[in-house]
């Protein structure tokens, strides 16, 4: 079979999500529901694109940024309390830089909560005031807060837990939550106000200084979540048909947007992640709790005081490519998922071969599970894709098959204005002759701008065997090194047939804003607007 430039393009398009699997992970699992402030909700990784020219140079072009997110659905109104991070977990970020599906370097994130217990003096009477601020707050440390935040950071390399851990910061402060206009100003000063919390620190081992932010952030992911899990609240008719995508919401919802998010960014040369000659690394972030928990039934005063933990630390959250545990795990296995590691992701196998979500889409879409649901079981177009990377975009020269988020970090990065929200293969697709190429974006990577919901969508209902043809074009009637696993990844075994490219989720990744740079998720919603 002789593929024409645009079929081309479409296979680069499809065999980009099909490790992605949809999206995001917002609560996703049984346990997580219970412990919020450990949830990893997103993660990026990509080459930096601050500052850089058409052509990929300058600004932080040789820097990887890596935005780790938690604490999913944050009502900006959330107080007294807000959503400061847990003190007794700890918030990570892996490296395999060797293609082994086991970390090379980690960086480790742990919080501390300093309460001051401010007073006022009531009557005779110095008495603790309720709130975490008592007064305006601008400054970094400002004496307004009550309870301050800060984390260190620390490089292992190695095994994260038997590894060698060298302390990268000791005590940086984070910012406090966009309580209120009243408090912190508008957008504009809140967003002065996060920005003296970007801190340049020097990695052990790393010759090249990197920066480091932790913050609340605005939601920066586009899906349509409420319609999606209420059984896919959308006519067929609407989600396979593109022109109806509409970035106002009338056909999708952007709920999300109006919630907030805490980001661990971290931006680091790229020299530094790398080993000898493979410019690919895979990421996936987790978050671990102790062992054991203590409570007491007459805590003393302080600040989160109720609880006693220890023990050894225990994974309860891992996100690498997006909405793997939400919607590809099954329900008993979905908190098991959430404590594994890459290199044992054999075990969940079946959930990629033998995919539920497609049978449930035709349920739930036309009423009949085999409706839309590829028939090439099992399906080898998936597993290609999701255990080693992508041939020629984001697969390492030596891989041990495993779910994670891989960058080619050799590949230059591209302005935000010029990114096509499809990355590669909205590259591929594009055929004006002065475009900017743009082979920076998902699967290579992910960057906030990729609208990967509309691209897993098209390759979880077969598009993918759409693009094979009859004659395997892209070699995906098989697995690379699991010769057991063979399928007939064709265009008979696609019931939408070349419709499988135009489903969406009627929302629009592209319109979400942005900041221009680092820590590039925007300043988040204020919980309260200052009245005039």
């Amino acid at each position: 079979m002789t593929l024409k430039p645009a079929s081309l393009a479409k296979g680069c398009l499809l065999m980009a999500v099909a490790s992605a699997a949809i999206a995001s992970s917002h609560r996703e699992a049984p346990f997580i529901t219970t412990s919020p402030k450990v949830d990893g909700t997103d993660f990026y990784m990509f080459r930096s694109y601050e500052g850089v020219a058409a052509d990929g140079t300058g600004g932080r072009s040789d820097y990887v940024t890596m935005i780790a997110n938690y604490q999913p659905l944050q009502g900006p109104y959330g107080g007294p309390n807000y959503f400061s991070m847990d003190p007794n977990a700890l918030y990570e970020i892996h490296i395999d830089n060797n293609g082994d599906a086991r970390e090379d370097i980690t960086f480790q994130f742990r919080f501390k909560n300093n309460l001051k217990g401010t007073p006022l003096s009531i009557g005779n009477t110095s008495v603790p005031i309720p709130l975490i601020q008592s007064g305006t707050v601008a400054a970094v440390n400002d004496a307004s807060l009550n309870l301050a935040e800060t984390y260190s950071l620390t490089v292992v390399r190695g095994d994260r837990r038997k590894g060698a851990a060298q302390v990268v910061a000791a005590s940086l402060p984070k910012p406090v939550d966009y309580i209120g206009q009243k408090t912190l100003g508008d957008a504009a000063a809140y967003k002065a106000y996060a920005d003296k919390h970007i801190h340049t620190v020097t990695i052990p081992g790393c010759a090249m200084p990197a920066r480091v932010f932790v913050g609340q952030r605005q939601e920066g992911f586009a899906v349509n979540l409420g319609r999606i899990f209420d059984l896919v609240d959308a006519p067929a008719e609407v989600l396979l048909n593109p022109a109806l995508k509409d970035a106002e919401g009338a056909n999708g919802n952007h709920y999300i947007q109006k919630q907030n998010v805490t980001s661990l960014a971290l931006e680091v040369h790229r020299s530094c992640l790398t080993a000898g000659g493979e410019t690919v690394i895979g990421g996936w972030t987790t978050a671990s709790l102790r062992q054991a928990r203590l409570l007491n039934g007459a805590p003393p005063s302080g600040h989160q005081a109720s609880e006693k933990a220890g023990g050894a630390w225990t994974q309860v959250s891992r996100l690498g490519n997006p909405l793997v545990n939400e919607v590809v795990i099954g329900l008993p296995d979905k908190d098991k998922f959430n404590a594994s590691a890459p290199k044992d992701d054999g075990q969940f196998l079946a959930y990629v071969s033998n995919p539920t979500l497609p049978a449930l889409l035709g349920q739930v879409l036309v009423g009949n599970p085999a409706g839309v649901a590829p028939t090439n079981l099992p399906r080898t177009d998936l597993l290609t894709t999701f255990l080693t990377g992508i041939t020629g975009v984001n697969k390492p020269a030596t891989v041990a098959p495993s779910e994670m988020l891989r960058l080619n970090t050799a590949v230059p990065p591209v302005p935000f204005a010029n990114q096509n929200r499809l990355g590669v293969a909205g590259n591929a697709l594009n055929t004006d002759p002065n475009k900017v190429n743009d082979n920076a974006g998902f699967p290579n990577g992910r960057r906030p701008k990729d609208d990967v919901v509309d691209i897993a969508l098209v390759a979880m209902l077969g598009g993918l065997c759409v693009i094979n043809g009859d004659n395997n074009a892209l070699g995906l009637n098989g697995v690379p090194g699991v010769p057991s696993l063979v399928s007939a990844c064709r265009p008979s075994s696609v019931p939408l047939g070349a419709q499988s490219a135009n489903v969406h989720d009627a929302v629009d990744q592209a319109v979400v804003p942005f900041l221009p740079g680092f820590p590039y998720l925007n300043t988040p919603n204020p919980g309260s607007m200052k009245l005039q």
